[in-house]
């Protein structure tokens, strides 16, 4: 690869973790920093002081650049109040019957403010800020460049990547179709963005000037050759590390990466409201059949209330086990093996 992505991030291996809102874990990301690559970890949900602590976990664990992943808001996020859940709530009552939960009222907000996520995120001056669902506001590229932080954005289209680099970013994930969990597109419906990675980077590469990333179906030092020969000056992992020991994985989400040949994925709105790649477990099947589905994030926060406790008892079946469609190659329980086998890919 061109080594402009090692060079703008300080790193040594233009290999990036992807974020993962809600399993993260600071031992994954740090330990893909310290071997030379680029850790992440996605704050999903989380308040200023949740970031504040999980930033400086982060510096103490190491010294070598990281990554902090926030969600832009688009415009269209639900308030409490905003929709009727009784339909929601009845379709998945079995669920918090099964593990003997009572449905909670609704809070007073589903989610932390944006901005507030932002300032904490860029007073925790992080080597880069990486976002997804949107462009960054003036004042964030601003403040993050005067710090030295690095701006990210993720395109799942090329018109998407043009608006990122018009905005200020220092690079470009391009993120296709394969990649798993949510599908971050903000210029255009979810279900009408489904690029391939294949197609789609050698475009975003030829439409923009910024360094870019190639995400989804990259597991092995294969996808990273063909990144390479597509253009790409770097590559996101998800998957792939997900299924390591040093990941906040469930066994049974590891185990379904471990199973993916049987199963296969699917794009979901059942567990959060917004279409998502993963597996057709029991809790995305009997939602979908119900028809019964809130706006996100009253159905990410709702499926929540009984995801959180369905993973303390491993149960993989009620919870959200987002793989993308390389899952089959993920191979490897320790970050530092996954690192290596994409490595040999820039041979």
């Amino acid at each position: 690869m061109s080594g402009r992505l090692e060079t703008l991030l300080g790193i040594d291996l233009p290999i990036v973790l992807g974020p993962f809102g809600g399993v993260s874990s600071v031992e994954l990301t740090a330990t893909v920093s310290r071997l030379g690559g680029l850790g992440s970890y996605g704050l999903y949900g989380y308040d200023a002081e949740r970031i504040a602590r999980t930033a400086a976990a982060l510096r103490a664990a190491t010294d070598r650049p990281f990554a902090l992943n926030l969600w832009l808001a688009t415009g269209d996020e639900v308030r409490p109040g905003d929709v009727d859940l009784t339909g929601p709530r009845a379709a998945v009552a079995p669920f918090f019957d099964e593990l003997g939960l009572a449905q909670p009222d609704e809070p007073a907000a589903f989610l932390p403010d944006v901005d507030d996520q932002l300032t904490a995120a860029l007073d925790a001056r992080p080597a880069v800020l990486s976002l997804v669902f949107g462009t960054p506001p003036a004042w964030v590229v601003e403040r993050a460049h005067a710090s030295g932080t690095r701006v990210v954005g993720t395109a799942t289209t090329v018109d998407e990547a043009r608006a990122l680099e018009d905005a200020g970013v220092d690079a470009v994930v391009a993120c296709g179709a394969e990649a798993a969990g949510h599908r971050v597109s903000f210029l255009h419906r979810a279900s009408d963005a489904l690029v391939g990675t294949f197609s789609l980077v050698p475009q975003v590469v030829d439409a923009v000037r910024v360094p870019v990333l190639a995400a989804g179906g990259v597991a092995d030092r294969r996808g990273v050759a063909a990144a390479r020969a597509l253009g790409a000056d770097g590559v996101v992992v998800g998957t792939a590390f997900l299924r390591t020991r040093q990941s906040a994985a469930s066994d049974a989400h590891r185990a379904a990466i471990a199973a993916t040949p049987a199963h296969g994925t699917v794009l979901t709105s059942a567990m959060s409201g917004r279409l998502s790649r993963g597996v057709p477990n029991r809790a995305v099947r009997e939602i979908e059949r119900s028809g019964q589905v809130a706006p996100f994030p009253a159905q990410n926060w709702l499926t929540g209330q009984f995801r959180g406790p369905a993973g303390a008892r491993d149960l993989g079946e009620l919870q959200s086990l987002w793989l993308g469609q390389s899952a089959a190659l993920a191979r490897h329980d320790d970050a530092a093996d996954v690192l290596a086998e994409l490595a040999a890919g820039l041979a």
